[in-house]
């Protein structure tokens, strides 16, 4: 089985075209996000998702920048949704987000630290919007098939399962691609976050660091295994971002992974296409 979900006017499913999810990784002022968002879905262009981070919670530094909150931020992604007429995704901490953000938000997006919390995902599933789970840094592929469950309890069987990366040792992550092929057994679409894995978590001391020239290269590898989509960021200055500078793509990194992913893509499900048709 392999389920399409449909978001908007865009179908998702293993064996669709792929899709695309981005943004920069927080709102860092209501004019750099509507700018920064525009840039962006223009760089990517169809089959595209705006990503919006209201909050990080989960920051290395106390000191380190959140975001606007989670009122002022429904403010920015709802204004970013008017003006770019793209369906968006936003991350949700806790279960009292969950419905404000549902107002709004057309993709619930689940924090890879809080994938195992059974209070958050039924709080989103109940809500009906399609679930995003950032599958965690610290569980085997085949664990999400219980938090599937969690979902699947509501009533909402529209879900996403998103690779990014687990923990190798300390301060660093790899990716298994065996994991997007176990993924894929649930029938869920299966998406890789490219540049969140090739973090390195508190190399820095204060703040994650990370290397995103590796990004495109694993977004390349992950593509050729027949997968939903794409999750990247994205900022104008990379080194200049207030969260996760060293993993964001810049703009013309961008444009090169996104042509040479469609490209594998399309031989990719084309050959499976071919390979089905002779059956």
């Amino acid at each position: 089985m392999d389920k399409v979900i449909k978001v908007g006017d865009t179908r998702i499913s293993n064996k669709l075209p792929l899709f695309f999810i981005g943004g920069t990784c927080v709102i860092e002022s209501e004019q750099h996000y509507l700018g920064s968002a525009a840039a962006i879905a223009k760089t990517v262009g169809a089959r595209f998702m705006l990503k919006a981070s209201f909050d990080k919670a989960n920051r290395t530094s106390l000191s380190a920048f959140r975001g606007p909150g989670l009122e002022k931020g429904l403010e920015i992604l709802a204004r970013a949704k008017e003006l770019l007429g793209l369906p968006v995704v936003a991350d949700v901490h806790e279960p009292w987000q969950a419905a404000a953000c549902a107002k709004v938000a057309d993709v619930l997006q689940i924090p890879a630290f809080l994938c195992r919390q059974t209070d958050l995902l039924l709080a989103c599933g109940e809500t009906g919007r399609v679930i995003n789970v950032k599958k965690g840094q610290f569980l085997a592929p085949w664990g999400v098939e219980q938090i599937i469950r969690k979902i699947e309890s509501t009533g909402n069987r529209n879900i996403l399962l998103t690779e990014r990366g687990t923990s190798f040792g300390y301060g660093d992550l790899v990716v298994d691609m065996r994991g997007l092929h176990v993924m894929k057994q649930f029938g869920y679409p299966v998406i890789f976050d490219a540049t969140h894995s090739v973090q390195r978590p508190g190399s820095l001391g204060g703040a994650t660091g990370g290397d995103r020239t590796l990004a495109p290269v694993l977004a390349k590898a992950a593509t050729a295994l027949g997968i939903a989509g794409i999750f990247f960021e994205a900022h104008p200055n990379p080194d200049k971002a207030l969260s996760d500078g060293p993993n964001s793509l810049t703009y013309p990194m961008l444009k090169r992974m996104v042509a040479e992913t469609r490209k594998i893509d399309a031989l990719v499900k084309s050959f499976r296409a071919e390979k089905s048709s002779l059956k």
